[in-house]
């Protein structure tokens, strides 16, 4: 449990930075590093909720 959740947390923080770089690639308004990590893990525990159905 604890591994999945520490890679959760990596994987959150790649995506972050990912969709940072690409915005500011392509000059579009930057969003913040929190609001891309909660958007990203509350995407993940919804997919993983639909799973235990």
């Amino acid at each position: 449990m604890s591994t999945g959740l520490i890679s959760l947390i990596v994987i959150a923080i790649l995506c972050a930075y990912c969709i940072r770089w690409v915005s500011l690639r392509m000059r579009l308004p930057v969003p913040a590093y929190l609001t891309v990590i909660l958007v990203f893990v509350l995407v993940v525990a919804a997919l993983y909720g639909r799973t235990l159905n």
